[in-house]
């Protein structure tokens, strides 16, 4: 395989055009070579603007161009798993879009596809990726904050309401995956389990419901080990909530509120100790942390590094994801 991954994309959404194409191009080791779109004329601008090669007009003739390395699936969440799997099926790595699956069994039956074939599969949690999150993750990792007992997380937007009140966007439908837990919920999720080092054993959730049926806004709660707990929320209906802190029996740590995208600008976040009312500012430099995870997937495949994402951590945050909605909709605890 030559030093450079060629890139195929499933689908020409938002998160594709704006964030993951561009990155692609920009990247030292990958190329986006294929766009597959069912209307190709829609397609225009980007191909232009991202100097794309070839355009397809069905998924199907993407996976089968032999010249493909790497597919990202940037589809709606009912077609992850069926397209990671036609993928896979095709000798494709797969890079698919947050949240990996619609719920835990959909992304094990992923996950031991791409085991089967020994391809990679990894999830577009790119927040992972930026330095700062890095930074922060070393620091308690090396005991910063001593042993955490809190992280609570916010990941919260306005939907529009005219938006709300038709009520056909894909994140309004149940048959689509929709809802603001599997939307936005899964990084609050993954930054629990990321910072408290382990798997949740129980959960608690409230949530309202718009009239599709999908979660429009919910809080929840998960209990690990050792006193540990973590608190998420996630919602359409409020202002801007995107922000995490984590708290530790010597300081705490916490972020303003570009938690998960701060886009390329410097992102700061505040150490206290554990007697302070003021901490101290830290400053990362920008930093494009969707070029980063496709820049790290790219070497992955390569086989210079390990992928720091493992899709059993993916599977493990949908479990969680779906102890979450079950209390949600039931009001009582789950166990995990």
């Amino acid at each position: 395989m030559a030093e450079q991954i060629k890139w195929g994309v499933l689908g020409n959404a938002e998160i594709a055009r704006v964030c993951v194409i561009p990155a692609v191009q920009k990247s030292r080791n990958g190329m986006v070579h294929g766009l597959a779109t069912r209307s190709p004329e829609n397609a225009r601008q980007v191909v232009a603007d991202n100097n794309i090669n070839q355009v397809y007009s069905s998924y199907d003739d993407l996976l089968a161009d032999p010249v493909i390395d790497a597919v990202y699936i940037p589809l709606p969440n009912n077609l992850h798993h069926t397209w990671t799997l036609k993928a896979l099926a095709a000798g494709k790595h797969v890079l698919c879009e947050k949240p990996l699956a619609c719920n835990a069994r959909e992304a094990q039956e992923m996950a031991d596809a791409a085991a089967a074939g020994g391809l990679l599969l990894m999830e577009g949690m790119m927040y992972r990726f930026h330095p700062r999150n890095q930074l922060i993750r070393d620091m308690v990792t090396h005991g910063k904050i001593g042993t955490v007992a809190l992280v609570r997380s916010s990941f919260c937007y306005p939907m529009d309401e005219e938006i709300l009140a038709k009520g056909n966007n894909a994140r309004l439908k149940v048959e689509m995956g929709g809802g603001a837990l599997l939307d936005v919920g899964c990084y609050s999720v993954s930054v629990a389990r990321w910072f408290m080092d382990m798997e949740p054993t129980a959960v608690q959730a409230q949530a309202v419901y718009h009239s599709s049926g999908v979660d429009v806004h919910l809080v929840g709660s998960l209990s690990f080990a050792g006193n540990g707990l973590a608190t998420i929320e996630a919602s359409f209906i409020t202002s801007l909530q995107q922000t995490y802190s984590v708290l530790g029996n010597e300081g705490a740590i916490e972020l303003p509120h570009d938690a998960f995208i701060p886009w390329e600008k410097e992102a700061a976040f505040i150490v206290r100790g554990k007697d302070q009312e003021v901490g101290q500012k830290q400053v990362t430099p920008g930093a494009d942390e969707y070029q980063l995870m496709v820049e790290h997937f790219a070497d992955a495949i390569l086989g210079k590094e390990a992928l720091a994402l493992k899709v059993e951590e993916s599977v493990g945050n949908m479990r969680v994801l779906d102890g979450l909605a079950e209390a949600a909709r039931t009001g009582r605890t789950v166990r995990l």
